[in-house]
């Protein structure tokens, strides 16, 4: 990714963050920036393509973050809760990645983005399985309820924490809330004893 293309993400992710998915258009965004709309499709086809370079940027991030993770050693669900924090700070870092990674019903209606926010759900989720599975298979991860599930409400309360965060206007410290939040999620998916 050139800087430039990069710039375009960044100043991308500002108009969401500033007035919704749909304040990024290319005229928006070349106004922003400072320059012609013509110097946008030099690098960019299209607000699609935009969008799609913005979960790519995602993407990598968390493929790179999981992969660290799942190698270190360690308790499964302290490895859970190095993950939800490093998710947190990144969306505390960035919170105009929050609209753009959480509006797959935006994206319904577009394929090719609907398909990359499942590709990054998917992923994130089955490497949340992983883990579960070793914590159960070490014994610290309640194995009463089926594995997948566990990982489901793991990521999806993830998930909605994060979005209340982004819809109260980042009102709270979501890294700081967030890690007591995490402590709730491993006492709900740890095994009693």
């Amino acid at each position: 990714m050139t800087d430039r293309q990069q710039e375009i993400i960044n100043t991308s992710m500002e108009l969401i963050a500033e007035g919704g998915i749909q304040a990024l258009t290319i005229k928006n965004l070349a106004k922003k920036i400072g320059f012609a709309e013509s110097a946008i499709y030099r690098h960019y086809e299209n607000k699609i393509q935009i969008l799609l370079a913005i979960l790519d940027y995602f993407k990598t991030g968390n493929e790179l973050l999981y992969k660290d993770i799942l190698n270190e050693s360690g308790s499964s669900l302290q490895l859970i809760k190095k993950i939800f924090a490093l998710h947190l700070q990144k969306f505390y870092e960035s919170p105009s990645l929050v609209p753009v990674i959480f509006s797959e019903e935006i994206f319904r209606n577009e394929e090719e983005l609907s398909k990359k926010v499942s590709e990054i759900m998917k992923n994130s989720s089955e490497k949340i399985r992983l883990l579960l599975v070793r914590g159960q298979q070490e014994g610290e991860v309640r194995d009463d309820i089926d594995v997948s599930h566990l990982a489901l409400m793991t990521m999806g309360s993830l998930r909605m924490f994060v979005k209340m965060w982004d819809m109260s206007g980042n009102k709270f410290d979501l890294v700081k809330e967030g890690g007591k939040f995490t402590e709730s999620i491993v006492k709900v998916i740890s095994k009693a004893g």
